[in-house]
């Protein structure tokens, strides 16, 4: 398994009305950054501080300087440290990163998604607790593809 590319396919995919934040999440952004809390109504996150409606894309997402042209574009939050639970979790497990085309995992994850899984758990150790096995990829039998 890679490290995040920070391809920002997650961010991506889910910032549009697809993340939660937990109470705790808005409550700290309440008491110290009003900034992020401006875009929370009514316990949803990513609104348009001015309309209340859905953002189509997480305001704190940004596509970060190229090294060159032909490099891909690579993305960060300006709030990770702040980031809604929901971000600091993901990716949780094997199957969650192949429907989703994440590019952290690898053809050798996919033979071995009992270790990957463990891999993956440790990569995340430092933003969440280690992920409940998930079917179908709970065992160490191949997935097939292709």
């Amino acid at each position: 398994m890679k490290q995040c590319t920070q391809c920002g396919k997650c961010c991506l995919l889910y910032s549009d009305g697809g993340l939660s934040a937990s109470a705790e999440d808005i409550e700290a952004w309440e008491t110290f950054n009003p900034s992020i809390a401006e875009y929370v109504v009514d316990g949803k996150i990513w609104m348009d501080p001015e309309s209340g409606e859905q953002l189509t894309r997480c305001p704190w997402l940004e596509l970060l300087p190229a090294n060159s042209t032909s490099a891909p574009d690579k993305y960060g939050c300006s709030i990770y440290q702040e980031r809604p639970e929901d971000c600091r979790h993901y990716p949780t497990s094997i199957a969650e990163m192949v429907r989703d085309g994440c590019e952290m995992i690898e053809v050798s994850d996919l033979n071995a998604p009992g270790q990957a899984q463990k891999t993956l758990d440790r990569l995340m150790s430092d933003s969440r607790p280690p992920a409940q096995r998930a079917k179908p990829y709970s065992s160490d039998k191949p997935v097939r593809h292709g």
